[in-house]
């Protein structure tokens, strides 16, 4: 499983790929500078209960860490695993 990243400098997201087979997607938007809000996470249904959904928010909350940004959850998903885990809230907005 690889992750590849794309950013356009308003949108961006992760996707998780499996050889030729995207397993999840998470998109986030531009909110200023130093926010992202994270707007929507998608896993195949053929990868489902294979922690794609965290492993792609890791992702998002590392490049947060790395550029010293804050993230705003407003997917369900996202908003539900920062409630959760404790040790990610420090890049919460």
């Amino acid at each position: 499983m690889t992750t590849e990243h794309f950013d356009d400098g308003k949108k961006g997201y992760y996707r998780a790929m499996e050889n030729e087979t995207e397993a999840g997607r998470m998109t986030y938007t531009w909110a200023g500078e130093t926010k992202l809000i994270i707007d929507h996470t998608e896993v195949n249904p053929a990868f489902k209960g294979k922690n794609i959904s965290k492993q792609l928010l890791m992702e998002v909350v590392n490049l947060a860490r790395t550029k010293n940004l804050k993230i705003l959850p407003l997917c369900p998903f996202a908003k539900a695993m920062f409630d959760k885990m404790e040790d990610i809230r420090d890049v919460l907005f």
